[in-house]
């Protein structure tokens, strides 16, 4: 069940990252990385720093992870 609930939030984090103009197969934080570490999108500094406090790391690990998804964003952050 915990596994279940885990794939119900990817997929919802992917289908908001897919009507936000992203990749729809990379998550909104990994979109959110990608943007930070390109020196773009500050407002994905300050989301990324509240995931931190519950996720150290979050979306730095996220962008490293999904490194090769990305291409077929629409809209930049």
């Amino acid at each position: 069940m915990k596994r279940y609930l885990w794939n119900l939030l990817v997929a919802f984090d992917q289908f908001v990252n897919t009507l936000a103009g992203g990749d729809p197969d990379m998550t909104l934080s990994g979109r959110m990385g990608r943007a930070i570490a390109e020196g773009r999108c500050m407002a994905c500094r300050a989301v990324c720093w509240g995931l931190d406090l519950i996720d150290p790391g979050h979306c730095e690990r996220v962008r490293k992870n999904e490194a090769d998804e990305g291409s077929d964003e629409v809209v930049k952050l």
